[in-house]
């Protein structure tokens, strides 16, 4: 089971305003429209990537590699309003927080704060609920 990473509306994939995202072309995934600023692992695993914008965190175990994505084009904030509570290495528990967001802040710079989940290692996820408002750790999908 995949929980979600964040607070907020479930959409889908296709539906977030970025192509590279939206057409899948870094992998299967989905999105949540955030309405609070704290990010949970939504796989236990180890974390294999903390980006040095604290933006995006890749998390693999034995059945999943991922990415959490925050946001779209927040890598041009350089960190500005992220803040990180792991470390590249660092192993996690399934709905543990792995960061926190300043969510007034990047939306008042104009950025879209959805964030993705998405899968960089060919799974499919099976969407639980969609157009839903779910809570962060809330199981949302499972793996087929």
């Amino acid at each position: 089971m995949i929980v979600s990473p964040i607070q907020g509306k479930l959409i889908n994939l296709s539906m977030v305003k970025d192509e590279a995202f939206a057409s899948k072309a870094m992998g299967d995934g989905f999105a949540v429209e955030p309405s609070e600023n704290k990010i949970v692992a939504p796989i236990s695993g180890t974390i294999c990537a903390v980006f040095p914008t604290k933006h995006a965190f890749g998390i693999a175990n034995d059945h999943a590699e991922l990415i959490v994505h925050i946001g779209i084009d927040t890598v041009n904030l350089k960190g500005v309003g992220f803040h990180s509570f792991v470390e590249q290495g660092e192993k996690v528990k399934q709905g543990q927080v792995i960061a926190e967001i300043d969510l007034d802040a990047i939306t008042q710079q104009g950025y879209d704060i959805t964030t993705m989940v998405v899968f960089t290692d060919n799974n499919v996820p099976k969407l639980l609920k969609l157009n839903e408002f779910v809570c962060g750790g809330e199981e949302v999908a499972e793996l087929e």
